[in-house]
């Protein structure tokens, strides 16, 4: 199984809150009363809120955090810690949480019928992305078991590995480790994280801008298939200045440890880590060993031809704030699909057979974790690729999950309260039920539970009007619509028409120009809107006209209102989008990307420097209600990009600041956001798309061309449009004090790979 290309997505809002009486139910009608009263009627009186200003640069958000989410708002914090991702004030005032599954839609459909999605986008000011999804959705994010079918559950999964001895047939070629380094064994060398790779995955680096102040290791000799291996673990704690070392060891060949030192941090700690560092108050308290003691030990261990070997190594030297040149990161040399990486518990257990990482231990044991990465590295030398890949790791992966989700199903009824507890079990130890509706075809599936009221309709219109009646019954209730997803071939389809979108709405043609123009004045002036992938001189007219293709759609609009029409040499030039049938709606889509509510209070500056953002914390009083300051990185140089985007509470305080931040002090150039964060991301996950001329018509497949002529009702724009409506609209009407989700979370696909 595969998951669809268009990443799952998923929305947040919150309704306005008032208190209820205990023990009485809030009827749609009672709710509609309170939203017409005026907020100064109710003096004092604290709203539910929620903010995720602490989410990811990337915006994604995996099933536990969803979890810690929709646990926290049903217990509160007295039963069950906070969760770590976003921050819910105020959670005594939540009377309901409703959770909308938009079975068969992913991200990709939120963003190819964006307009259609019209008052949800408008409503739900928090958007986020999803992993890919499991075979087993609901289980991840409620606890909603499949049935299953008869006798024992560990018997009925004996023998569904795939192995090189069974039956199944594995597909090498296909396999992402032989794609990377083919089928013969290959040296040392060949190991090694190239000098871009390290740049790719954020290693520490000479002449980096953030790693002015690290010491490199002064280890230069030249490598050789015999040089020395150690392997490296680090365990940090959280401060006021952030992650910063509690523990190293390094591990030689042959397993001894050569270093083995706790670290007192310089700063203040805030969080030990504990459960997964196992260091605490009471162990750091003798210690004496500063960051710099372990880097000057640290230089005199290691030959000059030494390479380090650990798990997510990155984490590791950043930690120690030093730079190593010859590194093999065992988390990118079993290279995974779709840019995923093993854990390094699971490929000890997979490859090696060794248990680490033990639930019963306090933390992690970070000479055993260093001793295993090199056991892992000299494994992959040992063996080759050729029989890592015919070990499948993917299927293995998938059946540990299995495994340990049978396991959690055993242990329900012992479980209370604890961190991986269900939001069933959740609602279950506070004597409340949860309403599931579903078509009847889905809730087949589906483990019965003492505490979850399951109504089964044949319809997604009858799920729509059960939804009017029983929600304001349950304080929890999940209501899910199904869908018909994206054929396969039409989801790739739609993933390299989605890309030349957006790469065709950043693009601007701007002239004519005279034929004696200042081309390098010209290029400083299209650079001053944004960063720039492409500019491109077109001399197929008669006068000289520019092609440039920006990074962010933001500076291509800045370019347009700031340019088109003005006078330069004389002439006066056009500054304008090529226009295809993929930007024909180019200008109703930016005003309604304008008016999303999660931009509506971001704002895009361009020509900041590498001191702006100091500078904009000593004059921080201008610029009230500023909550994030978000600052791209080019992940080659690793330097701040000439732009940012400032995210503010409000749009008043937004607009505000981009006034004076483009005024004749600061002398930037900036307009309200167009983008956000989650969509950058999800646009560089997305297949490179296969590069077109400019204008070139794009033909939809057949089948999509019918069914948009027939307006079939099924149909997924269609559908976008229909039941973003109604579903928007039952949204609106519930009760004051309602955490409403709406999840697409995609959907899984037969695929040939194994």
């Amino acid at each position: 199984m595969e998951p669809e290309r268009g990443r799952t997505g998923a929305l947040l809002q919150k309704g306005r809150k008032r208190r209820r009486a205990p023990g009485k139910h809030v009827g749609a009608a009672e709710a509609r009363r309170a939203r017409s009263e005026p907020e100064e009627r109710q003096p004092g009186a604290k709203k539910a809120r929620l903010s995720t200003s602490l989410l990811a640069e990337n915006y994604e958000v995996t099933h536990g955090q969803l979890c810690e989410l929709l646990k926290y708002a049903v217990l509160g914090k007295s039963s069950v810690p906070k969760p770590s991702w976003c921050q819910l004030f105020h959670q005594n005032q939540l009377n309901n949480v409703v959770v909308f599954v938009l079975q068969g839609m992913s991200q990709l459909h939120f963003y190819k019928f964006y307009l259609e999605f019209g008052f949800l986008r408008k409503a739900f000011r928090h958007k986020f992305r999803l992993p890919p999804p499991s075979s087993d959705f609901l289980a991840d994010i409620i606890g909603l078991q499949k049935k299953q079918t008869t006798g024992d559950p560990s018997k009925m999964m004996q023998g569904s590995l795939p192995s090189a001895s069974s039956e199944v047939t594995i597909n090498l070629q296909n396999d992402p480790i032989i794609q990377k380094y083919g089928f013969k064994k290959v040296g040392l060398t060949r190991c090694l994280l190239t000098k871009e790779e390290m740049k790719t995955f954020h290693f520490p680096l000479q002449d980096f801008p953030d790693c002015e102040n690290f010491v490199p290791t002064k280890c230069n000799g030249s490598i050789t298939e015999s040089s020395p291996l150690f392997g490296l673990d680090c365990e940090m704690c959280l401060t006021s200045k952030g992650r910063e070392l509690t523990r190293i060891s390094l591990v030689a060949e042959g397993g001894c440890c050569v270093m083995d030192e706790l670290v007192k941090p310089d700063n203040r700690i805030l969080d030990y880590l504990t459960s997964f560092s196992g260091i605490t108050k009471k162990i750091l308290n003798p210690v004496t060993t500063r960051l710099k003691d372990v880097q000057r030990q640290l230089k005199a261990l290691l030959p000059p031809d030494a390479v380090l070997v650990g798990h997510s190594l990155d984490f590791d030297l950043r930690a120690l704030k030093m730079i190593h040149p010859y590194v093999i990161d065992t988390s990118l040399l079993y290279v995974r699909e779709q840019g995923r990486r093993f854990k390094l518990k699971f490929l000890a257990k997979a490859i090696l057979g060794k248990d680490i990482q033990c639930p019963d231990r306090l933390g992690h044991d970070a000479t055993e974790d260093a001793r295993t990465t090199l056991e892992l590295a000299r494994y992959f030398l040992k063996y080759g690729p050729k029989k890592i890949a015919e070990l499948n790791l993917e299927a293995l992966a998938s059946h540990q999950e299995l495994q340990a989700s049978v396991q959690e199903q055993r242990n329900t009824a012992e479980v209370v309260q604890q961190p991986n507890t269900s939001v069933l079990e959740c609602l279950d130890s506070v004597g409340q039920k949860l309403l599931f509706l579903t078509r009847e075809a889905d809730a087949s599936e589906l483990s019965s539970s003492r505490n979850c009221q399951t109504v089964k309709c044949l319809s997604n219109k009858e799920v729509l009007e059960q939804a009017r009646m029983e929600i304001p019954l349950f304080p929890f209730s999940i209501v899910q619509f199904s869908f018909e997803p994206f054929s396969p071939s039409l989801t790739e389809e739609m993933d390299k028409r989605m890309r030349i979108k957006w790469t065709e709405m950043s693009t601007v043609y701007a002239g004519p120009f005279s034929k004696n123009c200042n081309l390098r004045a010209l290029k400083r002036l299209f650079k001053s809107f944004g960063s720039v992938q492409s500019m491109t001189l077109v001399l197929e007219t008669h006068q000289p006209h520019l092609c440039i293709q920006y990074e962010v759609l933001e500076a291509a609009q800045l370019a347009i209102e700031s340019l088109h029409g003005v006078l330069v040499d004389g002439t006066c030039i056009k500054v304008q989008r090529p226009v295809t049938e993929l930007t024909l709606d180019c200008d109703t889509l930016v005003k309604e990307l304008e008016q999303d509510s999660e931009n509506r209070g971001t704002i895009y500056l361009s020509g900041v420097s590498e001191t702006f953002k100091e500078h904009l914390l000593q004059q921080s009083n201008l610029f009230f209600g500023l909550e994030a300051v978000i600052l791209p990185k080019d992940l080659k140089s690793g330097k701040h990009k000439k732009y940012c985007f400032l995210k503010f509470k409000t749009f008043g305080s937004a607009h505000r600041a981009l006034s004076i931040l483009t005024g004749k002090d600061w002398k930037l150039k900036g307009r309200h956001a167009l983008t956000s964060r989650h969509l950058h991301a999800w646009l560089r996950a997305l297949p490179p798309e296969s590069r077109r001329p400019l204008g070139l018509r794009v033909i939809p497949p057949a089948s999509e061309q019918q069914a948009l002529q027939t307006l079939k009702v099924d149909h997924p724009k269609i559908a976008a449009w229909r039941w973003g409506r109604k579903i928007g609209n039952l949204s609106h009407s519930l009760c004051p004090g309602t955490l409403c989700l709406i999840l697409l979370p995609g959907t899984e696909r037969v695929s040939n790979r194994p």
